[in-house]
């Protein structure tokens, strides 16, 4: 499957234990995603358009209001590296 070099870095980062945040305004809408890694550092790369690549395509789900993780289907797609270079 063809994955963008943003949608590598930020599956390599959610497989490892990240998670992706929303920021919503008052009335629902989401103004910006931000993706954390499990040492606490923010991806830059991680915009809200690359936010919803990756929920169309069903790699990051969330389940009862917890934030986006990765699921079988991210996992399956992304490619093994040894850092997040």
């Amino acid at each position: 499957m063809n994955i963008s070099k943003s949608e590598q870095r930020a599956l390599h980062a959610l497989a490892q234990g990240g998670f992706i945040r929303l920021e919503r305004d008052a009335h629902g809408r989401i103004l910006e995603a931000r993706c954390q890694t499990r040492e606490g550092w923010l991806l830059a790369e991680c915009t809200l358009a690359l936010f919803r690549r990756l929920k169309r395509r069903r790699f990051i789900a969330s389940h009862d209001g917890a934030p986006y993780r990765i699921t079988r289907t991210g996992l399956a797609a992304v490619r093994a590296q040894l850092d997040n270079r």
